[in-house]
């Protein structure tokens, strides 16, 4: 990179070019970043405006239009939807947004003025505190960018009602990846009694217990995130059928297990256990001890339903890591599911590490 080059602000717009002066396309450009030139267009010439992110912002609209029936998805996926490092979740006339990378930060107030013109939302909150923004080497703040929220606020997923926290919870405040799993998981949940772990704000146990589960222990080590739980249950009429508690799953994995507990469908739907490659090894042996562990609980003819949302392990590392965990449980049976996630969350054929999502559904003997 020539001096000239590293000189440019982050966040600029340039021209890419083959070794041999062929042009590749447009970019955003960041001198100080792993990943310096995260290309947005095809056409070298394009002009990233107002009307640029407004035409891509409607095209990714009207996509989750014919995928999804109500207005609650995520509406822009980063590169998959053309929109490097952006992410905007939808909760009806809210919209939550994320960015990630210098360039899109520069076009902040565009991309705003683009998503009124395009969404017409009540509020807009800016929730930019990411760690992958460090590596931009942008701030961590939490914003409005237009009128406000007070609260939880209300979720649709798969005809239920549940309750995010975008201010205050992880992420978005929702996980719509896991939108089609959840529905998958809880079809098999009539009459069963169900443990989901890392409940976080019961989305796999309220499902679970609309579906007609005899019993749902959801187990979290967050607080706030299980009275979220316990609200949405409350409104969707299944508290009863609910129990909520706080603590670490390995350790209640390891007590249910030692008390000869068992479930008809066990969950666990962790969080990334592998933020870096450095974090590879230890990480994997976490995925096999946890399906080793959730295994054991589970009823001969029961079903155990695992998941990674860390990009750095592959599904097939992934499914050989939950295949030794099932061996060490003495376990066996068959795969009923190989997933990623909902379709809202696309993935760019080009980056394959798009496909962060991998989870398994099996009936276990």
């Amino acid at each position: 990179m020539t001096p000239e080059v590293k000189a440019l602000p982050a966040g600029t717009v340039v021209r890419v070019l083959a070794d041999d002066g062929r042009a590749l396309g447009t970019a955003l450009f960041n001198p100080h970043s792993l990943i310096s030139a995260r290309l947005v267009d095809r056409e070298p010439e394009a002009v990233i405006d107002r009307a640029f992110l407004a035409a891509r912002l409607a095209r990714a609209l009207a996509l989750r239009e014919r995928l999804i029936d109500v207005p609650h998805y995520r509406l822009v996926h980063a590169e998959a939807d053309g929109l490097p490092g952006t992410v905007v979740d939808r909760f009806g006339d809210v919209a939550v947004v994320q960015i990630n990378t210098a360039g899109m930060e520069r076009l902040t107030d565009e991309f705003l003025a683009a998503l009124d013109e395009v969404l017409e939302p009540r509020a807009v909150l800016l929730k930019n505190d990411g760690p992958s923004r460090q590596l931009e080497g942008l701030d961590s703040y939490v914003r409005p960018a237009k009128g406000s929220l007070d609260g939880p606020i209300e979720v649709l997923e798969n005809g239920v009602r549940f309750l995010a926290d975008p201010r205050e919870g992880q992420k978005t405040g929702w996980f719509y990846d896991q939108r089609d799993n959840r529905a998958a998981v809880a079809r098999l949940a009539d009459g069963a009694r169900v443990l989901d772990l890392y409940s976080y704000a019961g989305g796999f146990a309220v499902q679970a217990a609309m579906a007609g589960a005899a019993e749902v222990v959801a187990i979290d080590r967050s607080q706030p995130a299980l009275d979220l739980a316990t609200r949405a249950a409350e409104l969707n009429g299944v508290s009863r059928r609910c129990r909520f508690r706080r603590g670490e799953a390995f350790d209640e994995l390891q007590r249910l297990g030692d008390a000869g507990e068992r479930f008809e469908i066990v969950i666990a739907d962790p969080p990334a256990f592998i933020k870096s490659k450095k974090d590879l090894h230890q990480g994997a042996r976490a995925y096999r001890k946890l399906a080793r562990l959730a295994a054991a609980l589970v009823a001969p003819g029961g079903f155990l339903f695992l998941a990674s949302c860390s990009h750095h392990i592959d599904a097939a590392a992934f499914a050989d890591e939950v295949r030794h965990g099932l061996a060490a449980a003495n376990r066996s049976g068959r795969v009923l599911l190989s997933s990623g996630a909902a379709p809202d969350h696309p993935v760019h054929p080009f980056l394959p590490e798009t496909a962060y999502l991998k989870g398994m559904l099996l009936q276990l003997d």
